[in-house]
């Protein structure tokens, strides 16, 4: 890992065409910016590792929770029909 002390105002290249920015330092927060190409996708770290741990916890579900949901759904749109 290459760790930096940069500057407000600064800016680091990565690449050929990735340039983060150095917007605005406030106390222990520090406002970056990301200059990429539309096909790099960018996301931030936190939510990704919650999005995967959201994946595996519902892939870990019972299939008998699953099929009561799916009755469940049976039900109300068989109930909606009738009104």
């Amino acid at each position: 890992m290459l760790v930096l002390t940069r500057k407000s105002g600064d800016r680091i290249k990565i690449g050929k065409d990735i340039i983060i920015s150095i917007l605005e330092i406030e106390g222990k927060n520090v406002k970056i910016g990301i200059d990429a190409p539309k096909e790099v996708v960018i996301l931030r770290l936190e939510l990704l590792e919650k999005i995967q741990k959201e994946n595996i916890d519902s892939a870990s579900k019972k299939v008998d929770d699953i099929s009561d949901l799916a009755d469940m759904i049976k039900n109300k749109f068989s109930t909606e029909k009738k009104h």
